[in-house]
């Protein structure tokens, strides 16, 4: 068993040995720990073998070093040898190496410049290749700073795009690039703050340009329906042209509008045609949307524009206190508003959604609904009809040119028509004051013609036919006075000026009919019946200038039917349309006519009056004079010749002579009555005490020459007794206070009678009678107690 162990040990020892001869150095560790891990006491066991092998070595080594030691004391002699060889040998190279060290010395010296040289070479050529890529750099930032001094702001943001994306990158390691890249966002802000101040100028000066701006578009749409009125003209002749024309750089269709009379001169028509690039420079607006949109920040640009727009536009729509004083006022305040959204229509087509059509119709329906409350309030101050006419020219003109350029403008054609009601009551004011002046300078007398010339004048300004005044000689008397074809024509002459209103309004011909026909019924029985009554109320209207009137407002009242046909010839309309306003002259004049025949029985009633006023009778006087009172006969001569005025009025017309002899019967009853009436109050007045016989008898003188102008048929016409029975009353009561016989008979008025009518006491003697006045008829005499 013990020879076994001995035996692998041994053969163990073996393997290591051979491990470790044939093995690096660097791997013995692990075969030498091996020994240590087998059994205790081995490693001596191999430090014997190993000791033992060592040996074994080095007798194998000293057999070697005996076998080649007479060849190594061979190669010994032999380099002894060599070695004077050698010392000669070695003072050979250093004497060679000195030479060649002196030779090379000019030698090296040269290389050393060449590559001195050879270095400058490379780094010059290194220099220009970098030079060659910071030169592009610096000429493009010096091509900015160019830009910038010459405010080539777009230009100058493109070339800093290109710097920092195509230059800079390329030579970014040099301090000078990055102060470069780190001024680029510092010039991007000095350029947005430059271009929004160039904008902001610009804000400033299209304010300063929209009346230039509007003026000239204004005159353009002017210029372009003056051109429709011609074509239209032409075409109804049958040949025409018809050719180009353009408005503002835009191209507009005809549009069959009603035309004005007046028509622009052949030079402004000449013109060439202005656009609003003619007239503002837009460059700021374009280079500073450019600019944002190139910097990322457009929409910031989009909402600063449309608030100072929106801004200047309240401002623009604000109009001046005093605008509605002259018509250039209004000119000037439609000129801004024109002006300011022809630039706004231009931006819209010109720039892409700097403003948007949303945001212009938002401007303009705010525009429109401040327009039309500043002329609902402006045009309520203007009394002058030419004003307002001119306004509404302006107002259509404004309308076409903004409705050119594509906004609606429908409420204002509606507002015209508030607008027309004002012209109406302006022109029924200076109508008012034509007809006033009219009358006024009248003479309220038939117009005299001498000639045929005259004749035909008179004729021709008012459809006046009688065949039989047309069969009388010259000179002759037309029944109507001047005041007649005068009214006339002014009538004729407002519905003109009314018409002129009605053009352009874009409404159809029976809608213009309609207009006209309104406005001449208001001008007929409000203004000019205003007129009539008060010109019948004036003091000074005597009873001649009254039966003139009445003649006149029948004359006015026949030519009604020849101012329908004067307005249907304007419109040609005809007047048996369903719809078709009538004319109120009839009635007007009718009134009139009745109100004159009212204030000619009450002028004679006064007149009467004055003249019984100036009665002065001596109630207490002995006896009469046997003739009628002064005052009596002066009342009774100025009635004869009152009504001598109706009975002379031209009786050629059947009309005439039938409206006059209605008028003078009426007024000669009236004027009858009133008279009697008078004479028996001043029987009947409260303040008489007593009256002599001789008053008596002089009041019947009185009565006695009433009843005596009665039966004298002062006018023709009354049958039988009819006027007479006006001093009927009158009679009986001076029958019962004359008796045939008197023997100091005196009439006292004692008393007031307790009834409506007054009584009066008579009494002869110591009897007393009364006689209250109750019918007719005598009253029977009634005992007093």
């Amino acid at each position: 068993m013990a020879e076994n162990e001995t035996l692998e040990c041994i053969t163990e020892h073996e393997r290591i040995l051979q491990e470790i001869e044939s093995t690096d150095t660097a791997c013995v560790g692990p075969t030498l720990r091996s020994i240590y891990d087998d059994q205790p006491n081995a490693h001596k066991r191999f430090m014997e073998k190993l000791d033992a092998r060592i040996r074994n070595h080095d007798r194998e080594i000293e057999k070697m070093c005996n076998f080649h030691h007479q060849g190594f004391v061979d190669a010994i002699t032999e380099l002894l040898k060599v070695r004077a060889d050698a010392e000669k040998l070695m003072g050979q190279v250093t004497d060679t190496n000195r030479r060649l060290q002196e030779a090379g010395r000019e030698v090296t010296a040269q290389t050393e410049e060449v590559i001195r040289c050879r270095i400058q070479q490379r780094n010059m050529a290194t220099t220009v290749e970098k030079l060659q890529l910071c030169i592009p750099v610096l000429e493009m930032y010096s091509k900015l700073k160019e830009q910038l001094e010459s405010k080539r702001y777009y230009a100058a943001l493109k070339t800093m795009e290109q710097l920092e994306k195509v230059y800079i990158p390329r030579v970014s390691q040099y301090r000078f690039c990055q102060i470069m890249a780190e001024n680029l966002p510092r010039l991007r802000e000095e350029i947005k703050e430059i271009s929004m101040s160039d904008l902001k100028d610009f804000l400033e000066s299209i304010r300063k340009h929209s009346d230039k701006v509007g003026e000239t578009a204004m005159r353009q749409a002017q210029q372009h329906r003056t051109f429709n009125s011609a074509v239209a003209k032409q075409a109804s002749m049958g040949h025409y042209t018809k050719p180009v024309y353009s408005l503002n750089g835009r191209t507009h269709t005809p549009n069959g509008q009603l035309m004005d009379d007046d028509t622009g001169d052949e030079e402004e028509a000449d013109e060439e045609i202005l656009t609003a690039q003619d007239l503002v420079d837009f460059s700021p607006v374009y280079r500073c949307l450019h600019i944002y949109t190139v910097l990322g920040d457009r929409e910031t640009f989009e909402n600063y524009y449309r608030k100072q727009r929106k801004k200047q536009a309240r401002l623009v729509l604000q109009p001046q206190a005093n605008m509605h004083e002259t018509v250039e006022g209004y000119r000037k305040y439609f000129n801004q508003i024109v002006g300011f959204f022809v630039v706004e229509d231009h931006i819209l087509h010109a720039t892409r959604g700097l403003v948007t059509r949303a945001f212009t119709d938002e401007l303009w329906n705010m525009a429109l609904s401040k327009i039309i409350a500043v002329l609902r309030t402006h045009s309520s101050y203007c009394d002058d009809p030419d004003l307002v006419l001119e306004l509404k020219n302006l107002i259509v003109i404004f309308a076409d040119t903004l409705q050119g350029y594509g906004f609606p403008v429908n409420r204002l054609f509606d507002l015209l028509f508030e607008v027309r009601d004002q012209y109406n009551e302006t022109l029924l004011k200076k109508w008012a004051l034509v007809f006033r002046e009219i009358f006024e300078l009248d003479n309220y007398s038939p117009i005299p013609v001498d000639t045929e010339e005259e004749y035909k004048l008179v004729v021709s300004r008012f459809p006046f036919h009688d065949a039989e005044i047309e069969k009388q000689d010259f000179p002759k008397k037309l029944p109507m006075s001047q005041s007649v074809p005068q009214i006339y024509t002014q009538v004729k002459e407002f519905i003109y000026a009314s018409l002129k209103f009605s053009e352009s309004l874009h409404r159809s011909s029976t809608e213009i009919d309609d207009m006209l026909r309104k406005s001449t019924n208001l001008l007929l029985t409000r203004t000019l019946s205003s007129c009539l009554q008060n010109l019948i109320k004036k003091p000074h209207i005597g009873l001649t200038e009254l039966v003139q009137i009445i003649i006149n407002t029948t004359h006015l009242e026949q030519a009604c039917r020849y101012l329908e046909e004067f307005i249907t010839n304007i419109t040609n309309v005809s007047p048996e349309t369903v719809h078709t306003t009538r004319l109120y002259g009839l009635s007007t004049f009718k009134d009139a006519r009745h109100a004159a025949e009212g204030e000619i029985y009450t002028k004679l009633n006064q007149k009467i009056d004055e003249f019984i006023q100036l009665a002065d009778y001596e109630w207490g006087m002995a006896e009469s004079d046997g003739r009628a009172s002064g005052y009596l006969m002066d009342l009774i001569n100025f009635l004869r010749s009152t009504f001598q005025v109706f009975t002379h009025l031209p009786n050629n017309n059947n009309d005439h002579a039938s409206m006059s002899g209605k008028v003078a019967q009426t007024a000669c009853m009236s004027a009858c009555k009133h008279l009697s009436t008078s004479l028996m109050q001043m029987l009947l007045d409260t303040e008489l005490k007593q009256i002599s016989m001789g008053a008596i008898q002089q009041f019947n003188l009185d009565v006695i020459q009433c009843e005596l102008f009665a039966s004298s048929e002062p006018v023709p016409g009354f049958q039988g007794d009819t006027l007479q029975l006006a001093f009927i009353d009158l009679r009986q009561v001076s029958n019962i206070l004359t008796p045939s016989t008197s023997n100091n008979t005196m009439f006292v008025l004692v008393v007031k009678w307790p009834f409506q009518l007054s009584p009066v006491f008579w009494f002869t003697g110591s009897r007393k009678f009364l006689f209250p006045l109750l019918t007719q008829a005598q009253a029977p005499y009634l005992p007093f107690s």
